[in-house]
């Protein structure tokens, strides 16, 4: 919705990252426009400013219409000089803040940076409902009166269609969830960045820090923490030795959106993103909800001790 809000038409440029939940990519191709990719930073797997200046010099700048950051795992991206670019290139900014509410980058809050920010409240996500369930958030008052539109049909008033919109409207039972929810979202990311913590302390304590690379946290960030992300060597045999232990994780992403195969179109080639690839091999999720408790966070760490020690 937030695409068709910017009249984002066939053919079309939306840049993002080949590292993210498939919907992030997904849309731009539903709308018949061609996404393309910039890789990610090795540290924080969010989009690689730099490389973004390279691609946007590549485009044609009657093409490029936007730019969609993906604030990965409850860190914001580099808004600051994402920003900068796409005010000198004159695209858009959409963030994807699907991971990140309640982050910030600099005391900004995800998804007011941009143009505008997207949210999810799937309920895996730190604010959940019992269902689908997502916001879209503008300070253009022009956005978000088209937003309005869109979301039901493209009408207004009801039965007269000044749009073809879409059925976008969030269930008042969801909202219902979300609003008694919202009043404890602050405790929990509390709870998480706590777990975040005894975890990093942990993997030091047992001297894994060379086998397990901890979440790196940017120096302004406030990190909420959606997932707590680790990398490691032999991460697939680590994976099935924690199943076999009740111990629960996830990959999160498995295959980059250019090797993923509804995308073979794009010419996309393996090796053109190399630091996606890498994460996707090297990276996995641990438990970070906040009912977890120490002793649950030291038998997971000393279970993944007892993998490397074998």
């Amino acid at each position: 919705i937030s695409l068709m809000s910017l009249d984002i038409k066939p053919d079309d440029i939306v840049i993002t990252t080949p590292y993210s939940f498939f919907a992030t990519a997904g849309v731009i191709v539903r709308l018949g426009a061609k996404p393309v990719f910039v890789d990610i930073e090795p540290n924080t797997y969010n989009l690689d400013p730099d490389k973004l200046e390279e691609v946007l010099k590549k485009q044609p700048k009657y093409k490029s219409k936007c730019i969609i950051p993906v604030h990965l795992y409850g860190q914001c991206a580099d808004m600051d000089r994402i920003s900068a670019q796409a005010r000198k290139y004159n695209v858009k900014i959409i963030e994807d803040a699907a991971q990140s509410i309640g982050a910030k980058d600099k005391e900004k809050s995800s998804g007011t940076m941009g143009d505008m920010g997207c949210f999810s409240f799937f309920p895996s996500k730190n604010l959940g409902c019992f269902g689908d369930g997502g916001m879209v958030i503008t300070n253009n008052e022009n956005l978000a009166e088209k937003i309005k539109i869109l979301r039901v049909h493209g009408s207004k008033p009801k039965y007269y269609h000044s749009l073809v919109g879409g059925n976008f409207r969030l269930d008042a039972l969801q909202a219902a969830v979300l609003i008694v929810k919202l009043k404890y979202l602050a405790d929990w990311t509390k709870k998480r960045q706590q777990n975040a913590s005894t975890y990093n302390q942990l993997f030091e304590k047992n001297k894994l820090v060379g086998l397990v690379r901890v979440p790196f946290v940017s120096p302004e960030n406030f990190h909420i923490y959606n997932q707590y992300i680790i990398r490691v060597q032999r991460r697939d045999e680590l994976l099935k030795f924690l199943k076999e232990q009740d111990i629960g994780t996830e990959i999160y992403y498995p295959v980059p959106f250019h090797l993923q195969p509804c995308f073979s179109p794009l010419g996309y080639r393996e090796g053109d993103f190399p630091e996606a690839e890498k994460a996707s091999k090297e990276t996995m999720a641990i438990p970070i909800y906040p009912e977890l408790t120490v002793e649950q966070q030291e038998y997971v760490v000393m279970k993944i001790k007892e993998f490397y020690n074998r």
